[in-house]
């Protein structure tokens, strides 16, 4: 079974400025992802492992870091509205010809560093000889549900999620929650093809756990990563 790693990293992150060259512990962020996908490839987990970029600077820097940039990513491709199935579709279409079909695609986010390779190479080999479609990180959060989330309506008041968040049920007994965490989808390349979703209903279960789950997204999360890593 061949599998193609695909770390994403686009030029143009709104929230956190060029957040996948921030520094981490003297490293840029993406150099994190670079080094798993590296590690994977070593371990005989990916056949080929690529960064898919529209960015001249962070395709110089992943290449300094050892990356295989094989080419620039469209700006169709690389807005802030596009879907991951765009930038997975367009480096399919330009590899396969070269280097064959692939069975799968992996996607290891740049926001999402702290990965274990063995743990993940355990995971795709049950994932693979499985039925599932499709294979997703998670970890288990013991709090977050329905019962205590709320939407801001903007005037000072919030709007409960669920119409028992005032019942008084206690943690105990909505039982645990699993949250993707962004830091490994594994999908069938078929199925990505026939229905042009990265998930399926069904996906199987890579457990991590919840300190390892950072995905920065703001600069509390880049704070609380530099706190983790680089103690």
């Amino acid at each position: 079974m061949r599998i193609l790693g695909i770390i994403p990293a686009r030029g143009g992150s709104k929230g956190i400025p060029r957040k996948n060259l921030a520094n981490i512990c003297g490293r840029p962020l993406i150099a994190w992802s670079i080094e798993s996908g590296k590690q994977l490839l070593d371990n005989g987990i990916l056949a080929r492992c690529i960064v898919s970029t529209d960015d001249e600077e962070i395709a110089a820097i992943s290449r300094a870091h050892g990356a295989d940039v094989p080419f620039f990513r469209p700006d169709e491709a690389a807005t802030d509205t596009s879907k991951a199935l765009a930038y997975v579709m367009h480096a399919l279409d330009i590899l396969e010809p070269l280097d064959g079909p692939y069975d799968y695609v992996m996607i290891l986010q740049p926001t999402s560093p702290m990965r274990h390779p063995a743990e993940i190479g355990e995971a795709v080999t049950q994932f693979i000889a499985s039925d599932a479609d499709s294979l997703i990180s998670c970890f288990q959060e013991d709090y977050i549900n329905g019962l205590v989330m709320y939407e801001d309506e903007g005037d000072g008041r919030i709007r409960p999620h669920h119409p028992n968040h005032n019942k008084g049920v206690r943690r105990q007994g909505h039982g645990p929650m699993l949250v993707r965490n962004g830091a490994v989808y594994v999908t069938r390349v078929p199925y990505l093809r026939a229905t042009g979703q990265l998930i399926c209903d069904h996906p199987m279960l890579l457990r991590m756990k919840k300190i390892e789950s950072i995905n920065v997204d703001t600069k509390d999360d880049l704070d609380l990563l530099r706190l983790v890593l680089c103690r």
